[in-house]
């Protein structure tokens, strides 16, 4: 089925927004960082497809920018938060839940003692900046250039409404650059209060990085001998690369953890994980939120986190990852083109080489959705346990159909 885009009912309401949302949008749909032609509202979703609100379906790469890691609507989850919110969501404080979840946490992750929850990912990790910044009772923390770790003051990647001074306290160095990190190091002398890390280095357009073993035991040591804090924001990877926490495999442990995304298949949830060296500071903060306690959520998160720990889930979306490299690798050629797919199976970056200013990427990916297929031309995409061998297949060929597209149409490697 070809899809003729944008579709009218789409293009009324994102009119209608733009008189009632400044910028008809916010956040990364604002900024349309996705070339024109995409759907803007989407009216339903089911396992690895989502569907517009003009009828148009779509085999799903985005899983709602990472949530959806088991798929749309999975019934065990969908059933433990649906009852939930049957018995109470919100109410004067937390339910059973909430107690059941955090053991479920430190029995399941490698380094958690303890863990405390919040509902968006800019949430968590500012909550381990706060926390760290307590327990050591100094100020500077160390990231990555280009890393993005939420959008509050002291992170944000705006330039506009926020004052150099939130940012005065943060260092940067050059991801795997161990020269680089001891530099940082250097220039925060003894007021440093952490290391923050992603899972692995996923920058928006860019080739993803996997993180060294030398620079995450040089954070380590770091940390060990001044008594900072080593975090890892595992937003984006936690839950889709290992269930202990994406730096198991590395068997290099955190002293604290930001969750979101996919803990709770899509409901809304986030989560600090820590060990006792950072409970203190935990403990000492005052943070919070009106529907941070939510019930049903946290339920949604339990089901999720269990069929993760239980299941080849993460498995089986890494071999579907794989089976869509491969296929991808293979057909650009056909096509002449040439692909730099990076980052884990489960999350890939596919960019196409030399294509500095997205023109074949944002080409592509127009006419990809033509054919059904929903797929991002500079951000990392996300894989579920919903994917099938079959979906890949027919992806694939939507892929295939894309492709021809754009080289009839002009669109060629430079």
């Amino acid at each position: 089925m070809t899809h003729h885009l944008p579709n009218s009912h789409d293009l009324a309401l994102q009119a209608r927004a733009s008189q009632v949302i400044p910028n008809g949008m916010w956040g990364h749909m604002a900024t349309r960082s996705i070339a024109a032609g995409y759907p803007q509202f989407f009216a339903s979703a089911d396992g690895c497809r989502v569907k517009d609100v003009d009828g148009n379906e779509y085999i799903d790469f985005m899983c709602a920018w990472g949530p959806n890691v088991l798929g749309y609507k999975h019934p065990q989850v969908q059933v433990a938060a649906l009852a939930q919110m049957a018995a109470v969501d919100s109410g004067n404080g937390p339910t059973e839940v909430v107690v059941e979840l955090a053991e479920t946490l430190v029995s399941t992750l490698d380094f958690a003692d303890w863990a405390m929850f919040q509902k968006n990912g800019t949430d968590a990790t500012t909550a381990c900046v706060t926390m760290a910044r307590a327990g050591t009772g100094k100020r500077k923390v160390i990231v990555a250039k280009g890393a993005y770790h939420g959008a509050a003051a002291w992170c944000s990647p705006s330039l506009v409404g926020v004052m150099s001074d939130d940012r005065v306290h943060v260092i940067t160095f050059d991801w795997n650059d161990i020269a680089s990190l001891d530099t940082a190091v250097s220039h925060a002398g003894e007021d440093l209060a952490a290391i923050l890390l992603t899972a692995f280095r996923h920058d928006v357009g860019k080739d993803q990085e996997e993180p060294s073993v030398e620079m995450l035991r040089k954070a380590r040591a770091v940390c060990d001998s001044t008594g900072a804090m080593l975090i890892i924001d595992d937003v984006r990877a936690g839950f889709r690369l290992d269930v202990r926490g994406s730096w198991a495999p590395y068997g290099v442990k955190p002293d604290l953890a930001a969750f979101s995304k996919a803990i709770a298949n899509g409901w809304p949830l986030a989560a600090v994980a820590g060990n006792d060296r950072a409970r203190e500071g935990a403990s000492k903060i005052f943070t919070t939120g009106s529907f941070w306690y939510g019930a049903a959520a946290m339920a949604a998160g339990l089901a999720t986190v269990k069929i993760l720990r239980d299941t080849d889930a993460i498995a089986h979306t890494r071999a579907m990852g794989d089976r869509l490299r491969h296929g991808l690798d293979g057909m650009a050629r056909a096509h002449g083109f040439t692909l730099r797919q990076t980052g884990p199976a489960q999350m890939p970056m596919v960019l196409f080489d030399g294509d500095v200013d997205l023109r074949i990427a944002n080409a592509f990916t127009v006419a990809a959705l033509r054919h059904g297929i929903y797929l991002h031309p500079k951000h990392n995409m996300f894989l579920c346990a919903a994917h099938q061998p079959e979906d890949i297949d027919r992806a694939l060929e939507a892929a295939d159909l894309a492709l021809r597209d754009i080289v009839a149409a002009g669109v060629v490697p430079t």
